[in-house]
């Protein structure tokens, strides 16, 4: 469904609203906002599918499942359906899930297992949270989808029943290469139990190892089943199940999934989906959203408010909760236990989302955080440090540092009280001070102060600075449970930033153990691992130079004062960037939106004295690099980050250092929101006067009260009031 198509009904929906206001019962339904086909294009790698807030279950299309384009299986411009698979990564640019993939079909069952596939009609789609459907042409059945948090519930439509089957490919997962795809599972195992049940369990192997059961249910009996052959290599089973019916019947499928157990995964399903109520289960999806969505309430047009909920939406699709109904989960260890408080939440995409997402739940999902911070802990108890990349509670090694590090000490911070602080800070100092595999050499960091490139595989400059940044949120956290010794260490650590600074050409540069620069240096030389290798984590040195979000006025004295430091802030959006690497995108100069360690480097301005520049740049960034279509996103969403920096920088402040519990102001995109806060609080954002010409930030009022701090703290929001941004067509009329 695109815009076009979703306009109608917002207007629609709009009308029918205000006659309900009329009588006092409005119920505003945020999910018509809604459109989960945004990012679905190459570049996004966002799902369609069904899925619950922060659930385990995402049952969704795949249009495909080979290379880096398919990361999440289903790219909006393809016309041939797979089948539709019961996992997914939102926005990611690696693969894995993809579990248990399904395809209705009729006539021979005994085909080849890819013969199963089907075209489809692009106009036959419809997608809402919660709900997904679609037509398949070749087998002319029409496929519904819907979900719980550990569970998913389909729907098809035979409207012929030419011998009607089902495939159930246990084969089947996003892969980087063709030979990958037919050896990444390691173990299958499957049984009948009965004539309308099948068990299994299946261990495979891509981005981690990943162990999965299930159940799967049928609301008819199944007449017969085929196994397809495997090919070589291949371990994972293709059934066919038949099924005798008549055109325009029906048959609805089940499926719980549990990371401990074929039993688990039972009273998963039975406990979420005990009856065969698909509509019953697709409006209790659709509330579940609601009740999150309605946390706030923007005003805006149409085109801004699909933007707005789409990325709230992503926003809250994960960190996932996969622990049981009882609370059992299988850990790093491969060790089935209780999570504390019954809850163990993964996919963690800390490199990306400690910047945006991870605050926007402290402010939005408070009742969310102590469990993600008690899931970061509990991990890093089992395998020895804090998860750098979590997925299904194991640890894939992805991106540098270990930003679960802030995502703790920011919850401290922010007064989050409901995870043990000093095993968590032990977890953190662990962290910090002993080296563990493939991403900290804390030896080589303490002895030179920074990670040589000479002694460095690769990402050496970003590694420093984002360790760095670490440090500091170690020392900040420290500091507030009164160890002092430990907070010297860290604090003299989050200065280690200065000794990659090259006072002669302004930039973060890598530097080799003795002490010397890296030469040739080019600033504009892209480095990323997986591919081309260099210093800089997907980015460069005009990007990751201004990577020092925890001490900007140390950056600005290295820069030599304000003036300096503007002026080469200024040369970021103007000197031209030639690159086709794929994770570094949406640009304006070097500055590259698409990717994660340009988001706070508008902001920088607003630090510096120049306020304006950052509400300009913001209005380009708005204008430029979000669309309500497909390929509306700049870059892959990254569980979110992308989609928090639009609802922040719409609200008008972003949180440049996060630990800080400071948002620093940019200019609000939107003319309204009110954020429903935990207490039954409220905090109102109004700008008085936007318009596309007033862009710029006349005055700020908080509470009826005239504001000058170049930012909002994050009590003065939870504790409710009003924020007022007078708006004017000028920079010199207030800055």
């Amino acid at each position: 469904m695109t815009i076009k198509t979703i306009l109608p009904a917002v207007a629609a929906l709009m009308m029918a609203g205000c006659a309900a206001h009329q009588t006092d019962t409005t119920v505003t339904d945020y999910t018509v906002y809604v459109n989960p086909f945004i990012g679905a294009a190459d570049n996004g790698h966002t799902f369609p599918g069904a899925c619950r807030p922060f659930g385990m279950i995402q049952t969704s299309p795949v249009t495909g499942a080979v290379g880096w384009r398919y990361c999440s299986e289903y790219v909006y411009s393809d016309s041939i359906i797979w089948g539709f698979t019961q996992t997914h990564l939102n926005g990611t640019g690696c693969m894995d899930l993809g579990d248990i993939l399904v395809m209705p079909a009729t006539g021979t069952a005994t085909r080849a297992w890819d013969a199963y596939r089907s075209p489809f009609a692009k106009d036959t789609e419809e997608a809402t949270p919660g709900y997904y459907a679609v037509t398949l042409a070749a087998p002319d059945v029409r496929a519904e989808l819907t979900a719980t948090p550990h569970a998913a519930l389909h729907r098809y439509t035979y409207n012929t029943a030419d011998s009607a089957s089902l495939l159930i490919d246990l084969q089947h997962g996003p892969a980087w290469s063709e030979a990958q795809y037919h050896s990444q599972v390691r173990e299958c195992e499957t049984e009948w139990v009965d004539s309308v049940t099948l068990t299994g369990h299946v261990r495979n192997a891509v981005w981690v190892n990943q162990d999965y059961f299930f159940v799967m249910q049928f609301d008819r009996p199944v007449s017969g089943s085929v196994s397809l052959p495997m090919a070589e290599r291949e371990k994972g089973q293709r059934i066919v199940a038949l099924f005798d019916m008549q055109p325009g019947d029906q048959l609805m499928m089940k499926v719980g999934m549990s990371t401990t157990s074929v039993e688990g995964a039972r009273k998963n399903l039975e406990t979420e989906i005990p009856a065969w109520d698909f509509e019953g289960t697709r409006e209790a999806a659709k509330t579940d959203w609601n009740n999150h969505l309605g946390r706030i309430e923007a005003s805006g047009t149409d085109q801004q408010k699909i933007n707005f909920y789409t990325a709230f939406y992503h926003s809250i699709i994960q960190p996932n909760m996969i622990a049981d109904v009882d609370g059992y989960y299988r850990n790093a260890a491969d060790s089935v236990v209780k999570a504390e408080g019954g809850e163990f939440y993964s996919t963690f995409s800390l490199w990306d989302t400690y910047r945006a997402a991870h605050p926007f739940y402290t402010l939005i999902t408070p009742e969310r955080v102590d469990g993600f911070v008690n899931s970061l802990v509990a991990q890093a108890e089992v395998q020895g440090f804090i998860p750098i990349w979590g997925l299904w509670g194991k640890e894939n090694y992805c991106m540098v540092a270990n930003h679960g590090v802030p995502v703790i000490a920011e919850a401290y911070r922010k007064g989050f009280r409901g995870f043990d602080a000093d095993r968590a800070f032990e977890a953190i100092k662990r962290t910090q001070t002993v080296s563990h595999p493939q991403k900290s050499n804390w030896e080589d960091y303490l002895t030179y102060g920074y990670f040589p490139t000479d002694r460095t595989p690769a990402e050496s400059v970003s590694s420093t600075l984002e360790s760095v940044y670490d440090d500091y949120a170690a020392a900040d956290m420290a500091s507030l449970l009164g160890r002092k010794d430990d907070e010297e260490i860290f604090r003299k650590r989050a200065d280690f930033y200065k000794n990659l600074f090259d006072e002669e050409t302004k930039f973060m540069r890598p530097r080799l153990a003795d002490g010397s620069w890296r030469t040739p240096f080019d600033p504009s030389n892209v480095g990323h691992s997986e591919s081309v290798g260099g210093d800089y984590t997907e980015g460069n040195a005009w990007q990751y130079t201004w990577h020092v979000q925890h001490d900007v006025p140390g950056l600005i004295e290295l820069m030599g004062g304000e003036e300096p430091f503007l002026n080469k802030l200024d040369s970021v959006f103007t000197v031209e960037l030639v690159t086709n690497q794929s994770d570094v995108t949406g640009l304006i100069g070097q500055y590259a939106h698409g990717n994660e360690p340009s988001h706070h480097v508008t902001y920088l301005y607003a630090l510096a004295g120049r306020p304006e520049r950052t509400q300009e740049l913001v209005r380009e960034i708005f204008d430029t690099q979000y669309r309500p279509e497909p390929d509306g996103l700049c870059g892959n969403d990254d569980c979110g980050q992308m989609s928090a920096w639009y609802m922040f920088s719409a609200m008008g402040f972003y949180p440049v250092d996060p630990v800080s519990a400071k948002y620093v102001f940019g200019a609000p995109q939107m003319p309204r929101f009110v954020l429903n806060l935990a207490g039954g609080k409220t905090f109102t954002i109004e700008a008085r006067g936007l318009s596309e010409a007033n862009k710029y930030v006349e005055s700020i009022e908080l509470n009826g009260k005239p504001y000058t701090l170049p930012y909002i703290t994050h009590e003065d929001i939870v504790k409710g009031g009003s924020l007022v941004y007078n708006m004017t067509d000028s920079p010199a009329a207030g800055n």
